[in-house]
């Protein structure tokens, strides 16, 4: 048997799981395999599985129908994938539907440090209320990381959706961020969600909301006309090395008070 931790062997390995969940439903993000069903392991005995398998995160044994089955994390597979398979991780989020893609970001802020959330929800307490007749709004995914707080929407689109249109998701990204900034009582509410109760969050004050859009094509032009970040999932986990060198290119949103139950910080 080859060496197992030798890089082209975990190379090899990657491979051929990105071959497998090929073919799988983009909806499903947990699929369980019979050992017999993957050639790279199915002649493995069962300590040598448990030691290989422990090496990564995406892939574990679970127990079903009196046997044990492999059972693989898309999500956490494409995060991992980046630093083994020479495939752009646009390549690799196709194996992922919306739900999925949104799980992608998700993990990739959590790698970095952030405390996150997806679907948060709010009513419309702005003036934008009786221009759009929107009532209620819904964020994909936040992170915050100090006073930072990304306010990100995902698109899967293709090539074939032109900078106008993602110029107006930029700016309804942006509107959506007024509006929550508009409603105290919603935003104390995700803070409460992001960071929970008991940490002193007049240290981080004042947060800088910073409304963007992250999608599955690399673009050309990476702000709006409103200096909205507009970043492909390629470039994604770059910008959260760098964002902060360039915040006065980008819109951002202050929040100077929370209310914390009956208080006013």
């Amino acid at each position: 048997m080859p060496n197992l931790n030798s890089p082209e062997t975990i190379k090899h390995f990657f491979y051929e799981i990105y071959r497998i969940l090929g073919d799988t439903d983009k909806k499903v993000n947990e699929m369980w395999y019979e050992p017999s069903e993957i050639p790279f392991i199915k002649s493995m005995n069962k300590y040598e599985l448990r030691d290989f398998l422990d090496n990564f995160n995406f892939i574990e044994t679970k127990r079903g129908n009196y046997i044990d089955y492999i059972a693989i994390d898309k999500v956490s597979f494409v995060a991992d994938a980046i630093q083994y398979l020479e495939i752009e991780l646009k390549k690799l989020s196709e194996l992922l539907d919306f739900n999925g893609f949104e799980a992608l970001i998700q993990e990739i802020l959590l790698r970095n440090d952030y405390s996150v959330i997806k679907n948060f929800r709010f009513s419309d307490k702005s003036n934008f209320k009786s221009e759009t007749s929107q009532t209620r709004y819904e964020m994909d995914v936040i992170g915050i990381k100090g006073k930072y707080i990304l306010i990100i929407d995902g698109k899967q689109w293709r090539r074939k959706d032109s900078f106008s249109s993602m110029n107006k998701a930029a700016n309804l990204q942006f509107q959506r961020v007024i509006a929550l900034k508009k409603n105290p009582e919603a935003f104390s509410d995700l803070i409460h969600k992001l960071l929970g109760f008991n940490v002193k969050i007049k240290r981080n004050l004042p947060f800088r909301l910073i409304p963007m859009i992250v999608s599955i094509e690399d673009n050309a032009i990476r702000i709006n006309e409103n200096q909205i970040p507009l970043v492909s999932i390629s470039e994604f986990n770059t910008f959260l090395q760098e964002y902060f060198k360039y915040l006065d290119y980008y819109k951002t949103i202050e929040i100077n008070r929370v209310s914390i139950q009956t208080h006013l910080f």
